[in-house]
């Protein structure tokens, strides 16, 4: 994750363009779209005006130790939503099967996770877009002031060279 980290705050582009991109990846990650969160990625930070790289790391955050619990999170929130509480299969038993079963058989575990998936997705855009774009900004303002102090010392032994004072 520390490799992520360095590699959002590196990103050019604005900060909006960074943090929207990497808060799109997000949203994509609270998906039950395995395989496809690279895309749905993609084209949420196509929406937002982020970065397209920026969304592919971002769907980092979705991987296989926090999926059970972005998965078990969307499956109870949007069994809450449906009134579905308490009915239908348990996803401990329907998990296992997630990618050997045909969709009639689990249909059932994935309509409550794609229903919440969209709110809790748009909410985790948030909770990471603010945190990252100051997080970006911060490192672009001193990453700018590095290069320009260095840019005043090369100018500065440059004239001292020219007058012979080195």
């Amino acid at each position: 994750m520390r490799y992520i980290q360095k590699r959002v705050l590196r990103m050019t582009g604005s900060p909006h363009a960074v943090a929207a991109g990497f808060a799109s990846g997000v949203f994509a990650s609270c998906t039950p779209l395995v395989g496809f969160h690279f895309i749905l990625g993609a084209v949420v930070a196509y929406i937002t005006r982020g970065n397209l790289l920026a969304s592919a790391l971002g769907t980092a955050i979705g991987n296989p130790l926090t999926f059970p619990f972005i998965w078990a999170g969307t499956y109870r929130v949007g069994s809450w939503m449906l009134g579905l509480e308490g009915e239908g299969p348990s996803p401990a038993r329907l998990a296992g099967g997630l990618f050997n079963e045909s969709l009639d058989t689990m249909w059932p575990l994935l309509k409550p996770m794609l229903v919440a998936g969209v709110p809790i997705g748009v909410i985790a855009w948030f909770v990471f877009y603010f945190p990252v774009r100051r997080a970006v900004r911060i490192y672009q303002e001193n990453r700018k002031r590095r290069v320009l102090d260095r840019l005043h010392e090369r100018r500065l032994l440059k004239a001292q060279s020219v007058r012979g004072e080195a």
